[in-house]
């Protein structure tokens, strides 16, 4: 009896095939761990980092000037200064409370404010081809105002103090994200809109489940541009007078009081808080929006 039927189909007493030897000479591939695809590239960014942070240290070192301290002694000073207090508050010291948390309390309101109007008024402009013409120019307009050509306004208006601070962070961080948002509202696949229709959606549907998921990414490259403007609004709004606490207060005091370490130590703090900040939304973006189309 053959293995095989004439049409050439094994039959089930068929032996199968043996794995073909690899040629001589050459050794059988051996499947090597790979790792996370994020992974090369983030420790390529910590070593430029500590590339940049040995160079800093090493120029200041031999230069040697009181006004261009090494990282070393910033990190020391700032250790000092707000990070060396009880395990009870996070380690914060009274410094720490009284400046940053002060600071941190007035952006996260001015950007959160300017989040929610920005959203809000960009879909309903952008849903709407005639308010998208007629406001238009009116938005192009006011986001090309200077933020602090307008101090002197709110300070007639609110005088020194918090909602004075709030309200310049308000104004400046809206723009971004209400022409993105009106912008991805405006780019909605028209097919997608035309199938909602013949499902009868009603508006609230459409909003959450059609226009809100396409314009996620425009959104969140708006609220990323704001929250570099909140902050940078932030330290403006503490240098003015009035203010008696804060980031930019504290840099202030320092500078007149030639105290260059802390002018220093406050510099570093903002770029740290400015990059864990930006960190944190986009790994939110990434979560909602998607890694392959999050805006890097």
């Amino acid at each position: 009896m053959t293995e095989a039927s004439t049409t050439g189909r094994p039959t089930p007493f068929a032996r199968p095939n043996p794995t073909p030897a690899p040629p001589p000479g050459r050794q059988p591939t051996r499947l090597r761990p790979r790792l996370p695809a994020g992974l090369p590239h983030a420790l390529l960014r910590w070593v430029v980092l500590a590339l940049a942070v040995a160079a800093w240290e090493l120029a200041a070192r031999r230069h040697g000037s009181v006004y261009f301290p090494p990282p070393g002694r910033i990190a020391r000073h700032m250790y000092d200064l707000w990070f060396s207090g009880p395990v009870r508050h996070v380690f914060l010291t009274e410094a720490a409370v009284a400046d940053i948390l002060p600071s941190l309390g007035r952006m996260a309101a001015g950007f959160a404010l300017a989040a929610v109007a920005g959203i809000a008024l960009g879909v309903a402009v952008g849903r709407s081809r005639r308010a998208y013409a007629l406001c238009n120019p009116v938005l192009q307009f006011a986001r090309a105002v200077p933020p602090p050509a307008l101090v002197p306004v709110f300070v007639v208006v609110f005088d020194f103090g918090t909602p004075m601070q709030i309200a310049s962070i308000v104004f400046s961080a809206v723009w971004p994200v209400l022409i993105n948002t009106a912008e991805g509202a405006r780019n909605t696949d028209p097919l997608r809109l035309d199938v909602a229709a013949v499902l009868r959606l009603g508006p609230l549907e459409r909003l959450r489940f059609l226009i809100l998921p396409s314009a996620l990414p425009r959104i969140f490259a708006g609220l990323r541009l704001s929250l570099s403007l909140s902050l940078i609004l932030m330290v403006f709004s503490e240098l003015l007078p009035g203010t008696a606490n804060g980031i930019g207060f504290t840099l202030t005091d320092a500078q007149t009081r030639s105290d260059l370490l802390t002018v220093w130590a406050a510099l570093v703090l903002l770029g740290a808080l400015g990059h864990l900040l930006n960190t944190g939304l986009l790994a939110v973006e990434k979560r909602l929006v998607g890694r392959g189309r999050a805006t890097a």
